[in-house]
């Protein structure tokens, strides 16, 4: 696989790699937490948290890597932002009807949610933070610098 011109390609891969790691082990934390709390239910709850948390940070993500696949086409920026934007809109109306859905169940537990919620929520922005601190990237790696027509092309 040849690497991509877009510089945020690698760390977007990385943080939805680290992203789905760290949210498998909340899930099996969260589960046995969940289990011992709040029995069944708490570990349902636990588990719905874990997963709602992990599957909608990570559609931001994911819409910017299938995005960055047009980045030669002169139709880029406005592309970019149809499919980022957009799968925000889906998100923000699935993330609402998901937490309508799940309001009314008999097995949620809502404070074992809440909190396997936000420690999943807390957990990526940590992964986020770290992968962005760690990657090497160019401030400029999207860019080529002109060269002069008179004096040939200097690439050594």
């Amino acid at each position: 696989m040849s690497p991509s011109p877009v510089s945020s390609t690698p760390v977007l891969r990385t943080a939805l790699m680290w992203g789905g790691i760290v949210a498998g082990i909340l899930a099996v934390v969260g589960a046995i937490v969940g289990l011992l709390v709040g029995g069944t239910s708490g570990l349902a709850s636990a588990l719905a948290g874990v997963l709602v948390s992990a599957l909608f940070l990570a559609v931001t993500a994911a819409s910017i890597l299938i995005a960055n696949r047009w980045f030669a086409d002169p139709l880029y920026v406005p592309i970019f932002f149809g499919i980022v934007l957009g799968g925000w809109l889906v998100k923000l109306v699935l993330f609402i009807v998901a937490l309508v859905i799940l309001r009314g169940q008999e097995w949620i537990d809502p404070l074992v949610f809440f909190v396997a919620l936000v420690v999943s929520v807390v957990a990526s922005l940590v992964v986020d933070v770290v992968v962005l601190l760690r990657m090497r990237v160019p401030a400029v790696s999207d860019t080529t610098l002109p060269t002069d027509p008179d004096a040939g092309d200097r690439r050594d």
